[in-house]
């Protein structure tokens, strides 16, 4: 049995110490909002008061929401932090901070490992989350066996830790291309008078077997936002940390300028605070077709007709 800290009582989070605590570790927990900390104490977890008393033990782990939060949390506990104790953070934050992050944990003695996690809630709860976890091997080691209660598989990716977070975003990146590959698609068969359901049904079963695909296919085919399982408002925050380390390493993505630019819109539009699925509204809307099974398609006399008032098309 291990004495862990958890710091940051998301949807993410959450699931995560629960599986802690069903393995039998002591998990103390802290969050800045109350009731995710006593629903975890209903299930074996010591409350703290302060974000300070979780900041020690054998590990503590971390999942706040941004770099803003990472700083405000994490910051002023490393002074005074028990030497050698392991910080897993498994927030989404940007590469440079995560650079900074290791460099201050080495002047306070402290081990540093960046563990960037890849699921939806669903997937945190039933422990089958992928893991990518960067830092010192002997840190790592100590950790693994944490790792494997929460995750079905774990991938190294070398000593310095801002490694790990370059995967996750060139993984969200993926994601989110992916989410608005499946609504462009859809919104250009609705015109067509081809259901979503209808086209990602072939598509995700039959081409695109990935569980992302499958999950996040499902829920446009079902326009199905609420509740979020990740929060589109999120990819938007991800996208341009993206676009901050693509700059700084001076590689193009145009493509990433594409999703990004459909994100703002969603975000404009109220839909921030539901699922990354909730783009395919952005490009239903562009295509001028409704979000419903009986879009009427689009005809040839409709297509080639001149514009009202009789002007001819250049």
């Amino acid at each position: 049995m291990m004495d862990i800290g958890f710091i940051g009582l998301g949807t993410m989070g959450s699931r995560i110490a629960a599986n802690l605590i069903k393995a039998g570790h002591k998990v103390r927990v802290w969050n800045r909002s109350r009731a995710p900390v006593d629903a975890l104490a209903r299930a074996g977890a010591q409350q703290v008061s302060a974000a300070r008393e979780a900041f020690s033990g054998d590990a503590v782990f971390s999942m706040l929401a941004d770099d803003a939060a990472v700083r405000a949390v994490i910051d002023p506990l490393l002074d005074g932090a028990p030497k050698g104790l392991v910080h897993v953070n498994m927030a989404t934050i940007s590469v440079s901070l995560a650079r900074d992050l290791a460099a201050r944990h080495r002047e306070h003695g402290l081990a540093y490992v960046s563990a960037t996690v890849f699921g939806r809630p669903e997937l945190a709860a039933s422990a089958k989350l992928t893991i990518v976890a960067a830092g010192e091997p002997s840190a790592i080691a100590r950790v693994q066996p944490l790792f494997d209660v929460i995750g079905q598989r774990t991938w190294p990716m070398g000593v310095q830790p801002e490694r790990a977070n370059v995967v996750k975003l060139a993984g969200n990146f993926m994601l989110g291309a992916a989410v608005e590959g499946m609504a462009e698609a859809s919104a250009f068969a609705s015109r067509y008078g081809i259901a979503p359901a209808e086209l990602l049904d072939v598509l995700t079963n039959g081409v695109f077997t990935a569980p992302s695909y499958q999950l996040y296919g499902a829920a446009i085919a079902n326009q199905r936002y609420e509740p979020a399982g990740f929060k589109l408002k999120l990819t938007l925050k991800d996208l341009r940390l993206v676009l901050a380390a693509a700059d700084e390493a001076g590689a193009p993505m145009p493509l990433a300028d594409v999703v990004h630019e459909s994100l703002l819109e969603a975000v404009a539009h109220g839909d921030g605070e539901r699922d990354l699925a909730v783009l395919a509204k952005v490009s239903m809307r562009r295509a001028g077709a409704e979000e419903s099974s009986g879009v009427k398609p689009i005809t040839r006399e409709e297509r080639d007709a001149p514009p009202a008032g009789g002007e001819q098309r250049a």
